[in-house]
C-alpha cells in the first residue's frame, strides 16, 4: 500500500477543503506530523481509514461532520492510493444533513462511494475510470486488495499513541485476545468450546444411560422380592463402575435364582393337582349317590300328588265336552248378540241427531227431514256468491284505513319541514360566526407559533450566555493563577540559567583528567581548576526548570485559549439571545406567548368542526326544501283517493248487511245454515237405521233359540254360559294331557334300575366329601399361586435382564466416548495433567506466531538497544495456576539473565514496543497475504527517549527505507522538527484547523 494523495473536507477539525500530497511528503521515506494538541494528527489517519473501510478507527469514536463547515460544504474524503500494483482513488461521502435546495430546513444527504482505477493511456496519457458506486462492491475490492480488516490495518499500519507498551506488558489472557484477533486463531477456541459443548452434550447421555441403568437395577430389586436376597451384591448409584459388568452378573445371578424357584413351585403344584383330582372324583361320585336318591324321594312324591287329582280330571273333561257343544252354537248366538248391539246404537245414535235439531223439525219423519235439508242448502249457495264482495269490502276498509294514516304522516312531515326552514336561517349565521372566529384564531397561532420559536431560541442562548458568563469568571481566575505560575517558573529559570552560566568554569573543571587535553584551552594539565559553589546548580537542573517553565507556558496557553473559546461562545450566545435581557424575563415571557398560542390552538381547532356543520346544514336546508314540497304534493293525492274510496265502501255495505242478516259476516252466517243442513241430513239417515235394524234384530234372535235346543241347551243362554273360547279349549286340553304324561313319567322313574338300586343303598352324605374338595383345592391353588408368581418373577427378570443388557451395551460406549473427550477437552483446555504447560490450543497457535513476532521485533531491538536487550518468547507454566504460552521476557546482555518487561524504564518499554510493533506488523502483513504496507504512522512516545536512544531509533526508522517503507511520525519532540525535512504542521484556530507542507528542518 502506498498513499499518493489525501483530499479532506469539513472533515473532524478541518472546516474547508485541504489535500496532502503524500507524493511529496514521502520522498525521503520519514515525514513528521506535529501541531497543537487537539489539532487533527490523528485525525488525518482516521481520514484514510474512513476512505479505505468507510468508518473511523475501531477504537476511536469520531465525529466525521465538522462542527466548524459551512452549511453547504458536504464532508467528504478522497484518497488516491496504489494496492496492489492499482491505483485507485476512493471518494467517501458519509450520511450527513445538508441545506434544502428551496425552502428553510435540512435534509438527509445519504451516504455515497466513488471508486475509480486509473487507466494509463497509449501515449502516457490517462484517465480515471468508475469501477463501483456500490458500498458492498468497494468495500470487497478494497479488502481483497489490501488483505486486512479493519481491525488489522489500524493495528499495523497505525502505532496508536499511549499503545505502545500495552502489547508488551499484557496478560497472557489479554496477549491472546489480541494476537487471536490479528491472525484469526479464534476458529481453533472454537474447536475448544465445540469439544466442552460435546463433553457436556456426552456427559448428559452417559447421566441418561445411568439413570436407566439404576432404574432397572431398582425395577429388577423390586420384581425379586426378599426372597430372592437382591441387596447382596447389588450395584451402587454412587459406584459408577459397579452399573456396567458387576450389574450385570448380580442381575444375571437373581435371575437364576427365580428360575430354580420357578421348578420347585412347578413341582409342588403339580402334586398338589393330582391329589386335587383324586378328591373331586370322590366328591361327585357322593353327589351323584345323593342326586338318584333324591330322584327317588321326588318321582314317588310327584306320583302320589298326581293320584289325588283324579276327581279334577275328570271334571275337566266334563267342560270340555260342553264346551266343544257351545262351540257349534257360537256363530248363531253372536249374530243375535251383534245384531241387538247395532238395533241399540242406532235407536241412540237417532235420538242424539234430533236433539241437535229445532223443535220445528224434531217431530219429522225421515223424508221430511230431507226435504227440509235441500232447502236449506240451496240458500246457503247464494250467500256464497256474495263472499268476494265482502272481502273486497273489508279489503277497501283497511285501504281507507292506510290512506287516513299516510295523509296523517304526511301532513305532520310538511308541518316539521316548514318549521325547521323557518329556524335554518339563524343556524346559519350562528356557524357563519364560528367559523370566522376560528380562521382568526389559526392566524394567531401562526403567528405566536413563529414567535414562540424564535423566544426558545433566544431562552436557551440566554441559558447558555449565562453559564459561560459564570464559566468565564472561573477561567479568569484560573489564567491569573497560571499567569503567576508561569511568571514564577521564567524568574527561576533565567536565575538558575544565570547561576549556572556563571560557574560554568566549575562545571568544566569536572570533567577534567590529568594527561588529557582541557575542551577550552587544549592544555593537559590543570594546574589550578575551578571549584564549584555549594548551590552550583546543574545541568539537569537547568533542564528541570526550563521543563517547568514550559509546563507552565503551555498551562496559560491552554487556559487563555479557553478563557477566549468562552468568550467567544458567550459573546455568540448573547447575540442569539438579543442581548442581557433577564432569562426569568424571556422565560415569563415565553410563558405567556405559550399560554396564548394554546388558548389560539383550542379556539382554531373549532374550524373543521364548524365549517363541517355549515356544509351539513345547507345540504339539509336543500333536501327539507325538497321534502316540503313533496310532501304537500303526495298530501294532495291521498285526500282525493280517500273521498272516492269512502263513497265505494258505503254503496257495498249496504248490499251485504242485508244478506248477513244479523250475523257479524257472510262466511258466519253461511256455516249456521250448513250446520242446520247437516244436522237435518245426518237425522234422516239414522231414522232409517233405526227401522233396519230392528227388523235384523228379530230374526237373529228367533234362529239363536232354534240351535241351542238342538245342541242340547235348555236355552241360547246356557249355551252362552259353556262357550269357551279356542285358548281355553286347548288349555283344558294340554292340563289334562299333561297330567296324564306327568303320572307316566313319576311311574317309569320309580322303575328305572339304577335308581331304585340307588334307593336301597345307605343315605349319602355330600357335604362330608364338599369339604374334603374344598381343602384340596385351597391346597392347590396357594401351589399354583407360588408357581405362577414364581413363573412370573422368572419372566420379569428375564425381560428386565434383557433391558438392562441392551441399557449396559449403551453405557459402556457413552461411558468410553465421554472418556475420551473430556481427556481430549482438558488436553486442548490445558486443564489435563497431560499438558504440562497448562496451554491451551488456540495459545499453542499464536505461541508459534508469538515467537515469529519476537523474532522479527529483535532485527530492531538489538539496534535500538545498542544490543543490549533481546525479547525472549515464554511457554512456561504461570502461577497461580494461570494460562501460559504466551509470555514475553526481556533478556538483558550486561547481565545475562531474563527479567520481565515490566522492569524496563519509560524510553526502554517505548523502544522495546516499538520494535515489536513493527515485528507485529510484518508477521500481519505476511499472514493477511503478503501484501506489502509502503506506509506506516507512529504516533507518540518519543518524548520518553534520552537523545541518544532517539537517535538509535530514528536510524532504524531510516532503516525501514531501506525496503522501501515510509513511515510516518506523530509526535510533539522538538529534535524530531530539527531531524526530519519532511514535515507537515497542522495548526489549530477558532474556525477550524488547517496544515501546512513543510520540506525543511527546524534550526
Amino acid at each position: 500500500m502506498r498513499l499518493h494523495t489525501l483530499h479532506l473536507q469539513a472533515f473532524g477539525p478541518f472546516a474547508g477543503s485541504h489535500t496532502v500530497d503524500f507524493d511529496a511528503l514521502t520522498r525521503d521515506g520519514l515525514f513528521l506530523l506535529h501541531g497543537d494538541t487537539g489539532a487533527g494528527k490523528s485525525t488525518l489517519f482516521a481520514a484514510i481509514c474512513v476512505a479505505l473501510y468507510g468508518d473511523p478507527p475501531t477504537d476511536r469514536k469520531l465525529q466525521l461532520r465538522s462542527d466548524h463547515a459551512p452549511a453547504g460544504l458536504l464532508t467528504e474524503v478522497t484518497l488516491e492510493v496504489t494496492l496492489a500494483g492499482k491505483r485507485l482513488r476512493i471518494r467517501r461521502v458519509p450520511a450527513q444533513q445538508k441545506p434544502k435546495v428551496r425552502g428553510e430546513g435540512t435534509t438527509q444527504q445519504p451516504a455515497e462511494t466513488h471508486l475509480s482505477q486509473w487507466s494509463p493511456g497509449p501515449s502516457g496519457q490517462g484517465h480515471w475510470e468508475a469501477l463501483s458506486r456500490s458500498h458492498r462492491e468497494a468495500a470487497e475490492e478494497i479488502k481483497t486488495l489490501l488483505g486486512m480488516s479493519r481491525q488489522q490495518f489500524c493495528q499495523v499500519v497505525l502505532l496508536p499513541q499511549n499503545e505502545f507498551t500495552k502489547f508488551l506488558r499484557a496478560s497472557a489472557s489479554d496477549r491472546k485476545d489480541l494476537l487471536g484477533k490479528l491472525f484469526h486463531t479464534h476458529r481453533f477456541g472454537s474447536v475448544e468450546s465445540w469439544l466442552a459443548a460435546r463433553k457436556n452434550a456426552l456427559a448428559t447421555q452417559r447421566d441418561k444411560a445411568r439413570t436407566s441403568v439404576v432404574h432397572l437395577t431398582e425395577r429388577i430389586q423390586q420384581e425379586a422380592g426378599k426372597e430372592l436376597e437382591p441387596h447382596e451384591g447389588a450395584p451402587l448409584v454412587a459406584d459408577p463402575a459397579t452399573l456396567t459388568g458387576p450389574a450385570l452378573a448380580w442381575a444375571t445371578a437373581l435371575h437364576a435364582k427365580a428360575v430354580a424357584h420357578e421348578r420347585d413351585a412347578a413341582t409342588a403344584a403339580g402334586l398338589a393337582e393330582e391329589e386335587l383330582a383324586a378328591f373331586r372324583d370322590a366328591e361327585r361320585a357322593v353327589h351323584e349317590l345323593a342326586s338318584r336318591q333324591e330322584a327317588h324321594r321326588q318321582a314317588g312324591e310327584r306320583l302320589k300328588a298326581l293320584d289325588e287329582q283324579t276327581d279334577l280330571q275328570a271334571d275337566l273333561g266334563r267342560q270340555r265336552q260342553e264346551a266343544l257343544q257351545g262351540q257349534k252354537v257360537a256363530p248363531l248366538l253372536e249374530a243375535a248378540a251383534t245384531a241387538a248391539g247395532q238395533h241399540v246404537r242406532a235407536q241412540e245414535d237417532e235420538r242424539r241427531a234430533r236433539a241437535a235439531l229445532s223443535p220445528e223439525h224434531a217431530a219429522l219423519g225421515a223424508a221430511d227431514l230431507t226435504r227440509a235439508g235441500q232447502r236449506l242448502r240451496a240458500d246457503i249457495g247464494a250467500l256464497q256468491a256474495l263472499l268476494p264482495d265482502e272481502t273486497a269490502l273489508q279489503q277497501q276498509m283497511t285501504d281507507l284505513r292506510k290512506l287516513d294514516d299516510e295523509r296523517q304522516e304526511l301532513a305532520q312531515d310538511l308541518n316539521d319541514a316548514e318549521a325547521w326552514l323557518g329556524e335554518a336561517p339563524q343556524r346559519r349565521t350562528e356557524l357563519r360566526a364560528r367559523l370566522e372566529t376560528a380562521r382568526t384564531a389559526e392566524e394567531a397561532g401562526r403567528r405566536h407559533t413563529a414567535a414562540l420559536d424564535l423566544l426558545a431560541a433566544r431562552v436557551d442562548a440566554a441559558k447558555r450566555r449565562d453559564a459561560h458568563v459564570e464559566e468565564i469568571g472561573g477561567a479568569e481566575q484560573a489564567l491569573a493563577a497560571a499567569q503567576d505560575a508561569a511568571s514564577e517558573a521564567a524568574r527561576e529559570h533565567i536565575d538558575i540559567r544565570r547561576r549556572r552560566t556563571d560557574g560554568m568554569a566549575a562545571e568544566l573543571a569536572l570533567g577534567l583528567t590529568d594527561g588529557e587535553p582541557c575542551a577550552v584551552c587544549g592544555s593537559p594539565v590543570h594546574p589550578n581548576p575551578a571549584a564549584p559553589h555549594p548551590d552550583q546548580p546543574t545541568a539537569a537542573d537547568e533542564k528541570q526548570a526550563e521543563t517547568r517553565h514550559a509546563q507552565a507556558q503551555d498551562t496559560e496557553r491552554r487556559l487563555r485559549d479557553g478563557l477566549q473559546h468562552l468568550l467567544q461562545q458567550a459573546a455568540a450566545a448573547r447575540g442569539e439571545a438579543g442581548g442581557d435581557t433577564a432569562l426569568a424575563d424571556l422565560t415569563a415571557e415565553h410563558a405567556t406567548l405559550r399560554d396564548l398560542l394554546a388558548a389560539a390552538l383550542e379556539a382554531a381547532a373549532d374550524s373543521g368542526p364548524a365549517t363541517e356543520e355549515l356544509v351539513a346544514l345547507e345540504r339539509r336546508h336543500a333536501q327539507t326544501d325538497e321534502a316540503r314540497t313533496a310532501a304537500a304534493t303526495r298530501l294532495a293525492a291521498a285526500d282525493a283517493a280517500y273521498d272516492a274510496l269512502a263513497h265505494r265502501i258505503q254503496d257495498l255495505d249496504r248490499k251485504i248487511t242485508g244478506a248477513r242478516a244479523g250475523e257479524p259476516t257472510l262466511t258466519l252466517r253461511i256455516a249456521r245454515l250448513t250446520r242446520t243442513a247437516d244436522h237435518l241430513t245426518t237425522a234422516a239417515e239414522h231414522s232409517g237405521a233405526t227401522a233396519r235394524t230392528a227388523a235384523e234384530h228379530e230374526e237373529s234372535t228367533r234362529a239363536a233359540q232354534q240351535a241351542a235346543r238342538s245342541a242340547g241347551f235348555d236355552s241360547p243362554e246356557a249355551a252362552a254360559r259353556a262357550r269357551r273360547s279356542d285358548e281355553e279349549i286347548r288349555s283344558l286340553e294340554e292340563e289334562i294331557d299333561q297330567w296324564r304324561e306327568q303320572r307316566a313319567v313319576a311311574a317309569a322313574r320309580l322303575q328305572e334300575p339304577d335308581i331304585a338300586a340307588a334307593a336301597a343303598l345307605p343315605p349319602a352324605d355330600p357335604g362330608e366329601a364338599t369339604g374334603r374338595l374344598v381343602a384340596a383345592t385351597a391346597r392347590h391353588t396357594g401351589a399354583a399361586a407360588r408357581a405362577v408368581h414364581a413363573a412370573t418373577r422368572a419372566s420379569a427378570l428375564a425381560d428386565l435382564l434383557g433391558q438392562l443388557t441392551t441399557h449396559i451395551e449403551n453405557l459402556e460406549p457413552a461411558e468410553h466416548a465421554h472418556r475420551t473427550v473430556d481427556n481430549l477437552h482438558g488436553l486442548i483446555n490445558g486443564t489435563s495433567p497431560g499438558n504440562r504447560l497448562r496451554m491451551q490450543l488456540e495459545a499453542y497457535v499464536l505461541a508459534a506466531r508469538l515467537e515469529e513476532v519476537v523474532a522479527a521485533a529483535n532485527t530492531r531491538l538489538t539496534r535500538m538497544s545498542d544490543h543490549r536487550y533481546t525479547l525472549v518468547h515464554s511457554d512456561g507454566r504461570a502461577s497461580h495456576g494461570a494460562r501460559s504460552g504466551l509470555g514475553l521476557k526481556i533478556t538483558d546482555s550486561w547481565t545475562g539473565k531474563e527479567r520481565d518487561t515490566d522492569t524496563l524504564s519509560g524510553g526502554e518499554s517505548f523502544f522495546a514496543s516499538l520494535s515489536l510493533a513493527l515485528g507485529l506488523a510484518d508477521v500481519v502483513t505476511a499472514e493477511s497475504g503478503g501484501q506489502a504496507l509502503d506506509t506506516l504512522f507512529i504516533d507518540e512516545g518519543f518524548g520518553t527517549l534520552d537523545e541518544d536512544t532517539l537517535h538509535k531509533v530514528l536510524d532504524v526508522l531510516d532503516s525501514l527505507r531501506a525496503h522501501d517503507r515510509t513511515v510516518g511520525v506523530i509526535s510533539h519532540v522538538p529534535e524530531l522538527r530539527r531531524r526530519i525535512t519532511h514535515r507537515l504542521h497542522i495548526r489549530k484556530t477558532t474556525t477550524g484547523s488547517t496544515l501546512a507542507q513543510l520540506t525543511e528542518a527546524e534550526q
